[in-house]
């Protein structure tokens, strides 16, 4: 089992200390989510780790053949090669035969009547052969199919920047390596290919550290988290919702308070993982129960809350209109004949694959782009903010105080009170020695989190927002999520982050590509589980020589099991209160440490059996939904 020792690492960007003598230890098999706010040092510490930057000081051990392989946040490709040729561009024997095989191969389509292209396929071949390395072939040719790219003899100057970045992810995958380290690899992924991804990795018998914004991915995937926070690294055994819980641990002082968080959040989190159903008023409640659980126990690494809540333009009864609008690209036509009312508290995400047309709806409503034919009808009051996909250049040399005063040094919040500027950037977690930083020194996250606060700050009605999760670290997401959800205005967002769209969208504007927007109620999540599309039901004649599949019997409930699910809801309700009237009581037991122990087992107690019963409900109503 090899592994890769790190000790005493320190790291100086400007004036500022990144990480100061942290030591890890990363082993074979571990799957390690690197998490902490923008501007910590994530992506720092892994070009580190890979050899690209220097550090201050660092020491490392691993084995003599030990082969590190890293995916940067924005990879440089050479746009005259191809995709394939960008794949096999490696120093690993294995690899490199593949990409001599592949220039062979080009050669002799080009002139198939070269004896000299003829010997030189042979050659080649034979070598592919001796080297066993037609897996590596093929390996490379599933993955790019599965990252959504299909065409492999394209030239890289070809693709758009989503498309360049997956086809070094694929370039990544198929190098043998000990260690594997991804700056957010789940970006311009769509969600089918996010979930091969977290399949793919879970199978990698190296060990993979890896950044990212996806809650989901980093639940599902991590063994270890690694928290980058006051110049320091801290070490969480599991995956993200252990880390929840191990950071209670760490930050709680009070052992009552503690027990009560980490149990009540333990069995919330349980729950949400189980991809509970939302389409009750009852289940979303629960829903922004757990994130309510979510907030106690999260604290800032700064020990400040991120605040944006800010004043928004009242909106008026009129908001936007779309009559009709289709647009089409190359005679291919992406938006068909759609229409839609928009009304204040809409909460809409816009989902479907690549290239389906989701931007350019977005762009439609923003005005960016009209529609080839249809009326697109906005109110008088209605104010836009378009948070694009792309952060918009910005002048590097201005100084943070500076970009926000463009907008207003005089802003009011959700309360009435004003505030300056440089009160602003403060709650957006810049603190004030930060302030006269010019912009050209932040992080790619920091300047999309700038970005945002300049957007908010005019204070708009409408949010239009492409790919936000990109680049936001977890802390600027959660925020964003519960300013949403106080936010009266109308949210429409494109996103291939589950977890986000879970929390902020109650409708769906599904695009298929082929023009057709069909509108789907619920959250994400149950959409993946239950929703199919029009066209393959239409596909799918039944031939008259098949026997047609027996449907499988529904099961129903049993009278005893009805009985139990008109009471169980009300007895989740009488056993919350019962455990909100036991913290209570070990709130008020200050410091009679064998009255503590008691009221501990005894919440433990309750604790249990409050988790038997969401088990049972959520029993019972996947029975009574089927």
């Amino acid at each position: 089992m090899s592994q890769l020792i790190v000790e005493n690492l320190t790291k100086t960007v400007g004036e500022k200390t990144l990480f100061n003598n942290i030591d890890f230890t990363v082993v074979s098999g571990e799957k390690v989510g690197l998490i902490g706010i923008n501007g910590t040092g994530k992506s720092t510490l892994l070009s580190i780790i890979a050899g690209i930057e220097e550090a201050d000081s660092i020491s490392k051990d691993h084995p003599n053949r030990y082969r590190i392989v890293y995916l940067p946040q924005e990879p440089e490709v050479d746009l005259e090669l191809t995709v394939m040729e960008t794949v096999f561009m490696s120093d690993a024997p294995i690899i490199k035969v593949n990409l001599e095989y592949e220039h062979a191969l080009q050669a002799l389509m080009a002139d198939p009547e070269s004896t000299v292209n003829q010997d030189l396929y042979s050659k080649f071949q034979n070598e592919m052969d001796d080297q066993s390395a037609w897996d590596i072939n093929s390996k490379a040719r599933t993955i790019l199919s599965k990252l959504g790219i299909e065409t492999f003899d394209k030239k890289m100057s070809e693709l758009s920047g989503g498309q360049k970045k997956r086809v070094t992810l694929a370039k990544v995958l198929i190098e043998p390596a000990d260690l594997l380290l991804l700056d957010e690899p789940t970006n311009h992924l769509d969600v089918d290919s996010i979930m091969w991804l977290s399949d793919y990795l879970k199978n990698e018998q190296g060990a993979v550290i890896f950044v990212t914004h996806d809650r989901y991915f980093l639940d599902e995937l991590s063994t270890n988290i690694y928290e980058l926070a006051d110049k320091t690294l801290y070490s969480h055994t599991g995956n993200y919702g252990n880390y929840i819980e191990s950071k209670v641990l760490r930050e709680e002082m009070n052992a009552a308070s503690d027990d009560k968080l980490r149990n009540r959040y333990r069995s919330e989190l349980k729950w949400i993982r189980r991809g509970a159903k939302a389409r009750s008023t009852k289940q979303k409640a629960r829903i922004g129960r757990f994130d309510e659980l979510a907030e106690k126990v999260k604290k800032d690494n700064s020990g400040e809350e991120m605040d944006v809540a800010l004043k928004s333009t009242r909106l008026g009864k009129k908001v936007i209109e779309a009559i009709g609008i289709s647009k089409s690209y190359g005679g291919r036509k992406v938006i068909d004949e759609f229409s839609c009312l928009l009304q204040s508290g809409d909460r809409i995400a816009v989902v479907g694959p690549n290239g389906a047309g989701k931007t350019t709806l977005l762009n439609m409503f923003s005005e960016q782009i009209k529609p080839d034919s249809g009326v697109i009808d906005k109110g008088t009051t209605v104010k836009i903010a378009h948070f694009q996909q792309h952060t918009p250049l910005m002048d590097e040399k201005k100084r943070i105080i500076e970009y926000v005063r463009d907008t207003s040094n005089d802003i009011e919040d959700a309360d009435g009170v004003h505030i300056s500027a440089s009160q602003m950037l403060e709650r957006f977690l810049f603190p004030t020695k930060a302030h006269g930083t010019p912009i050209g020194k932040l992080s790619g996250g920091e300047r999309k989190r700038l970005y945002l606060l300049k957007l908010l700050m005019e204070q708009p009605n409408v949010l239009l927002l492409d790919e936000p999760t990109n680049d936001l670290d977890l802390e600027t997401l959660s925020v964003l999520e519960s300013f949403i959800d106080s936010f009266p205005g109308v949210v429409i967002t494109i996103s291939h982050d589950r977890f986000f769209l879970d929390r902020t969208s109650t409708k769906l504007w599904v695009m298929d590509g082929t023009g057709n927007v069909d509108t789907w109620f619920g959250i994400y999540t149950d959409f993946l589980e239950t929703y199919v599309p029009k066209e393959v039901v239409k596909l799918q004649p039944v031939s008259e020589t098949v026997k047609p599949v027996q449907q499988q019997q529904k099961k129903k409930m049993t009278f005893a099991e009805k009985k139990e699910y008109e009471t169980i809801e009300s007895d989740i309700a009488t056993m919350e209160t019962t455990i909100e009237a036991a913290e209570a009581e070990m709130a008020a037991a200050g410091s009679d440490y064998d009255k503590l122990r008691d009221l501990t087992a005894a919440l433990d107690e309750l604790n249990g059996k409050y988790e038997t019963l969401i088990e049972r409900w959520t029993y019972l109503q996947e029975i009574n939904e089927s």
